[in-house]
């Protein structure tokens, strides 16, 4: 059974169509990459699948639950999670405290807890702050643990972003872009985590515009164009379809 199964997605914004019955299947721990052209409506279908934006036809099924149109609370919960492009969080936190924010099951988040400190709320504390530093340990970040978020480089950030993901203990996170911005150093270890992470069980459906992060990491890659599934299959047998070359505008970007 696929971990996640989204069909004949519709969506559209003031008249323009962003997503023309968009399909696609992610299988339980792959790395699936999901490119196109821009405007093709990668961050669209996200969106819609995170429950971002209501779809306007068309189903997401998740772990054998339709979840459309679900609150991004209800699939967070459920399992699902997504980055952003740009790295989001809250800035002048610390790593750490960042991390901790996404931690799940927090009875300190009650009032009476929060302000009672009960054994329950500082023993789930506990537990948490020793998951945080064990995630940021795992995708180098201890160095910076206790700087402000807004301190840190960008390919740091992007780090954290698959780091505060990770915490909230997800079978399957969507990320959109993680290595743009990046430089290559940093790259490669998103890239290392990435495939340890998958090695393990993890699953992922990824977004990214560097075609040898893709060619490296993503087994099947979908392509998108114009809003719907163009073609699938493995990173040489996209780029060798010539639908892809033309959908990119030209076949230079994949003659290497």
């Amino acid at each position: 059974m696929p971990l996640l199964e989204i069909t004949d997605l519709h969506r559209s914004f003031y008249g323009v169509a962003a997503l023309r019955g968009a399909s696609l299947v992610v299988v339980s721990g792959t790395i699936t990459g999901l490119i196109g052209p821009n405007g093709a409506g990668k961050t669209t279908l996200f969106n819609v699948a995170s429950g971002l934006v209501p779809p306007e036809r068309g189903r997401v099924v998740f772990a054998g639950v339709d979840i459309t149109g679900w609150r991004p609370d209800r699939i967070t919960a459920r399992g699902m999670l997504r980055t952003f492009q740009l790295a989001r969080g809250c800035p002048r936190l610390t790593v750490l405290e960042n991390l901790l924010l996404y931690g799940p099951d927090q009875p300190g988040e009650g009032l009476g807890a929060a302000l009672m400190r009960t054994r329950a709320s500082l023993g789930r504390e506990g537990v948490l702050r020793e998951r945080a530093r064990a995630i940021a340990g795992r995708l180098r970040l201890t160095p910076v643990l206790d700087h402000p978020a807004a301190a840190i480089s960008g390919g740091q950030k992007k780090l954290l972003e698959l780091g505060r993901a990770l915490m909230a203990e997800p079978k399957l996170i969507l990320l959109d872009e993680p290595a743009a911005g990046v430089n290559p150093a940093l790259q490669a270890e998103l890239s290392e985590r990435l495939e340890e992470l998958r090695d393990e069980g993890m699953t992922f459906l990824v977004i990214e515009h560097d075609m040898d992060v893709i060619a490296r990491l993503c087994h099947p890659v979908v392509v998108m164009a114009e809003g719907r599934r163009l073609t699938e299959g493995s990173f040489a047998e996209v780029a060798e379809d010539p639908r892809v070359q033309e959908a990119y505008m030209g076949r230079r970007a994949w003659a290497s």
